[in-house]
C-alpha cells in the first residue's frame, strides 16, 4: 500500500508470496478488490438502441363538405344524404388504411393469409400507380361490409365529381387512386 492508502499494480511475477499465508496475500496483491467487499460487478456495455419505427403516414380522403354536397349534381346523389355518403368515405378509409398497413408491416411478421394479400397487392400495382394509394373492389370486399353493388358505383362516381378519388384502369382491373 502507498502512503495515502491507495494499492499499487505490481506484476505477479514479482510477488513472493509467505507459505503459510499465501492465500491472504494472494487475495491481497492479485486481484483488484480490497478484502470484505464485493467483487465489483462486471461492465455490461449498452446494447444499441433499436431504431424507432418510422410509420409510414397513410393517405386518407377527407370528408366531404356540405357545400360539395350541394355541387353535386342530382342525378349523382339520387336519394343519398350527406351522412351516407361521409360514411361510406369513412369505410373506404378504412379499407386503405388496413391494405397498408399489411404493404407498410416487415415481411417476416405477416401470416400466410396477410403474405397471400401482399402478393395480390404487388400484382395490382402498375408503373401508373407507384408510390400512390389505391384500391380495388375486393379491398373493399375485403376490410369493410360495403356491398359492390350499384349503389356503390354512384358512391364512386360522386367521390370521383368531388375529386376524392380518380379511376385508374387497365389489365382488366379497375384501380381508385386517393386523389
Amino acid at each position: 500500500m502507498s502512503q495515502n492508502g491507495l494499492f499499487i499494480a505490481v506484476p505477479s511475477s514479482e510477488i513472493r508470496l509467505h507459505p503459510l499465508n499465501n492465500n491472504a496475500l494472494r487475495h491481497l496483491f492479485c486481484s483488484n478488490s480490497v478484502p470484505g467487499e464485493e467483487p465489483p460487478a462486471k461492465v455490461v456495455a449498452p446494447e444499441p438502441a433499436k431504431k424507432p419505427v418510422k410509420e409510414k403516414h397513410i393517405k386518407e380522403m377527407e370528408l366531404i363538405t356540405a357545400q360539395e354536397f350541394a355541387s353535386v349534381p342530382a342525378y349523382m346523389k339520387n336519394r343519398m344524404t350527406y351522412e351516407q355518403i361521409n360514411h361510406f368515405l369513412q369505410d373506404i378509409n378504412k379499407a386503405v388504411m388496413a391494405k397498408y398497413k399489411i404493404i407498410h408491416q416487415p415481411f417476416k411478421t405477416l401470416n400466410n393469409q396477410a403474405r397471400k394479400q401482399l402478393g395480390r397487392y404487388k400484382e395490382e400495382e402498375t408503373q401508373d400507380t407507384k408510390g400512390q394509394y389505391f384500391i380495388v373492389e375486393q379491398d373493399v370486399k375485403e376490410f369493410t361490409q360495403v356491398k359492390v353493388d350499384k349503389r356503390f358505383h354512384a358512391l364512386l362516381g360522386i367521390l370521383r365529381h368531388c375529386h376524392r378519388i380518380r379511376e385508374l384502369r387497365g389489365k382488366g382491373i379497375v384501380r381508385y387512386v386517393i386523389c
